[in-house]
């Protein structure tokens, strides 16, 4: 049973933002403090990847865990109400960014997805980011 009213959670669902999120934002400033300058959400790439480094050929997601289903992560619990409505919604994005990431590959590009649950470990996300688009500048 969802404890808001349907307006309420309209309310608190309507605030959910798709880009410029908390997690987006710590990649992005530390990115940049690495020297990585990038294009943010280009529209003529399948998905509009988060953060797109058109000269090294790759593009980066920062995705949440719970909207983009992380395997094996607490944050992507299902919730306790309403799985008819979550369930295929949730499901469909998953499907959705597969698709998005084969069509990125065939195009060439390379990339790489940093989960919003790794954002704490600012360490782990660091040697991912370095691994991924080279040495540090």
């Amino acid at each position: 049973m969802d404890t808001l009213s349907p307006a309420e959670r309209s309310a608190r669902m309507a605030r959910v933002r798709s880009a410029n999120t908390k997690p987006e934002l710590a990649v992005r400033k530390l990115v940049h403090r690495l020297g990585y300058r990038y294009r943010l959400h280009v529209p003529k790439l399948p998905g509009k990847p988060d953060l797109v480094f058109a000269r090294l050929g790759k593009v980066v997601f920062v995705h949440g865990c719970f909207w983009h289903r992380h395997q094996r992560c607490a944050l992507a619990r299902l919730p306790k109400s309403r799985l008819d409505f979550w369930l295929p919604k949730l499901t469909e994005n998953r499907r959705r960014d597969l698709r998005n990431l084969r069509r990125l590959k065939r195009a060439g590009w390379k990339v790489q997805v940093i989960w919003e649950c790794e954002i704490p470990n600012s360490a782990l996300v660091k040697h991912k980011i370095v691994t991924f688009l080279g040495r540090e500048k």
